[in-house]
């Protein structure tokens, strides 16, 4: 048995079966491997970035790490802004990149790069491979740090000539470690703070957004009269009728601040305090009011499940649910008519979304008001951008369409975001995946022309909105989707966009929608 067959028997037998992967000819012997393991489910995508946030998009779905395949130094830089991202959504992710053969290096041939500093930024565990015999059990390595709560990148860098030499072994996963217990003090703290009478609030993260974990969230705050709020970058979040009601804070300062402004507690469940993305030179950088006390329920290594459900037992209150809290069934609103707005586009997906879909959303100019528009449709998934880094609706949605084959994917995103990854059109038809993409062509960086205006240096003049506006030429996605053998149409109604995306829905693999608004 080589390194590579080694490293690939070794990724399955510790249930890594899925390879979002760009290869090259150092990763040759691996793909090797792969081509003979047909139970190791490989999708190849055209950047780099396509597959980190694919990988991202899966882990996020399916609740374990997949892995990636990527092609020396330049290669994996390709991929960090995703996985930005997926760091900052604490998504398990196991990435292997090959490295020339070691008596190779020495040669300094042209794509010959520091991997290992490139990875370090974004990589929690990191190691490149010593010997054929030393891979198996540094895959273990990287798989057990990857699934070590919250969830964690892991890199391992595997040398082509290790890859290809005979002597490896496979190696078994050994007992995952549970998540830290919650500290007892911090839930009696929490208890008190929720039986003072005083406006408090839950700030949720990570599982306890979706699960058994929401449920227990939901349970307390009937029970207590507080609310449940998610960051604004969040990785995942359960919907929609029947699931406890939780209100995400607004990117926008001025919003965020507006809507903490009454309370006097916030507790934090897996989750950072809230603040500003940005320095500015006037307003503030935290939006929680001076007066408002912050206490740690469970920190991001901690089990906020058996958090909620030990704090739940120490406010020894009935476990019921609340109609403030919980919405009790379905309510859509009526298919919208007329002409495109931002509140009809809302109204239009909350009224012909399928009931179990998962929704990416990387809309945060035209997609104002979605959340709440579909907070009563049937129960749904949403996913979003945790790192600020455009460019991963695409991506996000094929994993997350590996993920859950039997689920609809609905994907937002922006024409400006979109270009960054737009090769993730070409894998979703490649694989056949249901994915249904809407993208908002508003011709402009939306986000960057309201900071500018924010600023309080005057409206962007001609030079400056050179730098926002990405029209002339306007990009024709129609024409794009088509190209990589999506299925396409632009919409000028409402009634076409929810005949569009009744289609999308309907369909068997993917399709486009452009919006132009």
């Amino acid at each position: 048995m080589n390194g590579a067959e080694s490293l690939v028997a070794t990724l399955l037998g510790a249930g890594v079966d899925v390879c979002f992967t760009n290869p090259g000819t150092s990763e040759m012997h691996i793909v090797a491997a792969l081509d003979r393991s047909p139970q190791m489910r490989c999708v190849l995508g055209l950047f780099e970035g396509v597959v980190s946030g694919a990988a991202d998009g899966y882990a996020r779905m399916a609740g374990k790490p997949a892995c990636t395949l990527l092609h020396l130094g330049p290669g994996f830089a390709n991929s960090l802004a995703n996985l930005h991202n997926a760091s900052r959504a604490h998504t398990p992710i196991v990435n292997i990149v090959g490295q020339h053969a070691t008596q190779h290096l020495l040669h300094d041939t042209p794509l010959r790069a520091d991997i290992e500093a490139i990875a370090r930024p974004y990589a929690n565990w990191l190691r490149t491979s010593s010997s054929t015999s030393e891979i198996a059990s540094d895959a273990i390595d990287a798989i057990v740090a990857a699934r070590t709560a919250p969830g964690y990148i892991s890199t391992l860098i595997v040398p082509a000539d290790f890859a290809w030499s005979e002597g490896g072994s496979v190696k078994a996963l050994p007992t995952l470690t549970a998540p830290r217990r919650p500290d007892t003090n911090n839930i009696e703290r929490v208890a008190a703070m929720l039986k003072s009478g005083l406006p408090t609030c839950l700030l949720l993260a990570g599982n306890a957004l979706y699960g058994a974990g929401l449920a227990i969230a939901g349970q307390i705050a009937a029970v207590t009269g507080s609310k449940l709020l998610a960051p604004y970058p969040f990785a995942r979040m359960e919907r929609g009728a029947g699931t406890p009601l939780v209100e995400r804070v607004p990117y926008i300062f001025e919003q965020a601040a507006s809507m903490l402004k009454g309370y006097r507690n916030m507790i934090l469940v897996g989750a950072d305090a809230p603040r500003a993305y940005f320095a500015h030179p006037t307003k503030g950088t935290v939006p929680t009011p001076p007066n408002c006390e912050i206490q740690v329920l469970a920190n991001p290594d901690e089990d906020y499940t058996e958090a909620l459900n030990l704090l739940a037992d120490t406010l020894q209150g009935p476990r019921a649910a609340s109609s403030t809290i919980f919405t009790k069934k379905a309510v859509r609103p009526p298919v919208p008519q007329g002409a495109i707005t931002f509140p009809g586009l809302a109204a239009a997906i909350a009224a012909v979304l399928p009931e179990n879909a998962v929704v990416v959303d990387e809309a945060m100019t035209s997609g104002r008001g979605l959340m709440e528009a579909t907070a009563g449709v049937g129960p749904h998934d949403w996913l979003a951008n945790t790192g600020g880094s455009i460019g991963i609706a695409m991506p996000l949605a094929v994993g997350a369409a590996v993920a859950c084959p039997d689920r609809c994917v609905l994907c937002l995103s922006a024409d400006g975001s979109g270009m960054y990854t737009l090769q993730a059109l070409w894998t979703m038809a490649r694989e056949g995946l249901n994915v249904t993409t809407v993208v908002y062509a508003n011709r402009v960086y939306g986000v960057l022309k309201r900071e500018f205006s924010s600023l309080g240096i005057g409206d962007p003049g001609p030079r400056a909105l050179n730098l926002f506006e990405i029209g002339h030429p306007d990009l024709d996605w129609v024409s794009l989707a088509m190209g990589m053998g999506v299925p396409a149409t632009r919409v000028s109604s409402l009634e076409t966009f929810c005949t569009a995306l009744r289609n999308g829905f309907a369909s068997d693999g993917p399709t486009l929608i452009q919006v132009d608004v």
